[in-house]
């Protein structure tokens, strides 16, 4: 008996978060070829055990490559999110809400796409994920290590 066969499971990304995996592998794309360049000249130097130039731009190139390489899985398995305007939050809405008189604006993206400095936060994140199908007015409390926060939702855009 053959075992079940499990659906593919799709990464999620916003528009931008995609586009930006696209630019990226685009420019080490561009790189790659001035790396095996570097890797060449290095290796005609000779001892190789002794050339740190050589293990320099071997460690580039593998670095290059990995980060392709994980670039592809993530294009192969991404699935663009469009921003709904159902009321309720999903992947691609801006939230603000309020916690202890302080106000905070959060984007809500893909795994892959987060960046708390920048205002986006991902919807597997303890927060997103007490915000994901949430509405205007709602309140959600959240666990950090330390305490217990409770947000108050102001708008979703």
């Amino acid at each position: 008996m053959k075992p079940p066969i499990r659906p593919i499971k799709r990464i999620p990304f916003t528009a931008e978060g995609y586009q930006k995996i696209l630019e990226e592998k685009k420019k080490l794309l561009l790189e790659r070829p001035d790396a095996v360049e570097h890797l060449r000249k290095a290796r005609e130097m000779g001892d190789l055990s002794e050339n740190g130039y050589y293990k320099a731009a071997r460690a580039r190139l593998s670095g290059i490559d990995a980060r392709l390489r994980h670039l592809d899985n993530l294009t192969r398995f991404a699935k663009i999110v469009q921003t709904s305007n159902t009321g309720f939050i999903d992947i691609g809405n801006t939230v603000t809400v309020m916690s202890e008189d302080k106000t905070y604006v959060y984007t809500i993206v893909g795994g892959y796409e987060s960046d708390p400095r920048k205002q986006t936060i991902s919807y597997l994140s303890p927060l997103g994920k007490a915000l994901m199908g949430k509405k205007v007015s709602d309140v959600v409390v959240v666990q950090t290590p330390s305490k217990l926060i409770t947000y108050t939702i102001k708008e979703i855009r």
